[in-house]
């Protein structure tokens, strides 16, 4: 599957895909991802690099965008809006005590939020849906994306 990133440039934004990221390696969609910003913030994407995907990827996160719903570059079927990371106040169920008269534990938890557009003359949104229900398992345990 080859997926769209979105690069902010001087030219405005453009989307350079990466090729066969369902088949190559986090590493490896890594340094892609570097690669075509670079790139594109030198203007020497070539058309090829242009081409358009079935699914764009863009961050705002690291502009410390919490959510934003990203708009679908047609004629692809999705695009996720990835946010940044928040650290939250969260109840430690594990030191979690059985008086009611104990103050409640609490910890901190990192939380990330991501936004799917579906285009629905293409990706029914319950398939869109069950997509990111899986995206978030892999998000919440990413080993699991190396086995």
């Amino acid at each position: 599957m080859d997926i769209n990133v979105a690069v902010s440039t001087d030219q405005g934004l453009l989307t350079p895909l990466v090729r066969d990221a369902d088949r190559i390696g986090l590493g490896a969609i890594s340094s892609a991802v570097k690669s075509l910003a670079d790139k594109g913030k030198n203007g020497k994407l070539s058309p090829n690099d242009l081409q358009i995907g079935t699914f764009t990827i863009s961050n705002l996160g690291m502009f410390g965008i919490r959510h934003f719903a990203a708009v679908i570059l047609p004629p692809q079927a999705c695009i996720l809006a990835v946010g940044n990371i928040d650290k939250r106040v969260v109840p430690n169920e594990a030191a979690k005590s059985s008086d009611p008269a104990q103050p409640l534990a609490v910890t901190t938890a990192q939380y990330m939020s991501f936004t799917l557009s579906c285009d629905h003359r293409v990706v029914d949104g319950a398939v869109g849906a069950q997509w990111l229900q899986a995206f978030r398992e892999y998000i919440e345990e990413p080993v699991r994306m190396l086995l």
